[in-house]
């Protein structure tokens, strides 16, 4: 019984005292600077981005009064959200006659694609960043060694930025064509029933779109984000030392320069 104990006890250790090791191993200083604190930052608003924005749904809806009587009304409720293809989301409109009770019909527009790219670029960019800040604190002196991983750090981060920039725009602008198209006003517009005597529409609640509106702007707040990491990033890759050392030898140059014209003048 001794023996099977201390074994499985050393096996339950093993596992931990890796894990320990792994923890030990990183530099957790690293993110104090802001190459790392940059990063933490882009993981977390990463998260947000695509998390407010694909968790999103809402309700738009109306009321229609047939013959204006009281007990002839139907309340239409319209449930809505993530991917916003909207021309798929059906609703059943009352008819006000005898022949039917009622006809299917879908709300108007698609706009799949500005919240789909959304979403998708947070989801690559909480894994890259994930990937860079494995590299940063367990990794560091491969990436200052190698003079690939900054340059190649560089160029994602510029790429990042760009589309940060284009899809935190589009989204903006879906949303603004979301808003008017589940508005319940646009709602009853749609109704053929609603244009006819025989029926009176009204309209219901607005949805509430806080979830949709706080998702552009933390779109936007992780383009600036990755913007401003662009410098940092830049100053590690090879171009910015190239910069300095040539800034030097001019520099150089002229103190020589100077000093031989000084010698010069002396002499005479």
């Amino acid at each position: 019984m001794s023996s099977t104990e201390s074994s499985s006890r050393t096996a339950d250790k093993s596992p931990r005292q890796q894990v320990d090791r792994l923890l030990v191993r990183l530099r957790w200083r690293r993110l104090e600077e802001p190459l790392g604190f940059i990063k933490v930052l882009q993981w977390l608003f990463a998260i947000f981005a695509f998390g407010s924005c694909g968790s999103y749904s809402g309700e738009t809806g109306a009321t229609v009064r047939c013959n204006n009587e009281a007990k002839d009304v139907s309340a239409i409720i319209v449930s809505f959200g993530y991917p916003f293809r909207l021309n798929r989301v059906q609703y059943e409109m009352p008819l006000c006659d005898d022949e039917s009770t009622s006809t299917t019909m879908h709300l108007m527009g698609d706009f799949s694609a500005p919240a789909e790219f959304f979403v998708t670029l947070g989801i690559f960019s909480f894994f890259y960043t994930i990937a860079a800040l494995v590299l940063y604190l367990r990794f560091h002196n491969i990436y200052t060694e190698n003079r690939r991983f900054p340059l190649v750090d560089f160029c994602v981060t510029v790429s990042f930025t760009f589309f940060w920039l284009v899809a935190a725009a589009a989204w903006g602008k879906g949303l603004t064509d979301i808003k008017g198209a589940t508005r319940p006003s646009s709602l009853t517009a749609a109704m053929s029933v609603c244009h006819g005597e025989e029926a009176v529409c009204s309209a219901g609640a607005s949805p509430s779109m806080g979830l949709a509106n706080i998702s552009v702007l933390f779109g936007f707040i992780n383009f600036f984000l990755w913007a401003g990491n662009c410098w940092f990033v830049f100053k590690e890759t090879p171009w910015h030392g190239q910069g300095q050392d040539q800034g030097q030898d001019q520099g150089q140059g002229a103190g020589q320069e100077s000093a031989a014209e000084q010698g010069a003048v002396e002499k005479q």
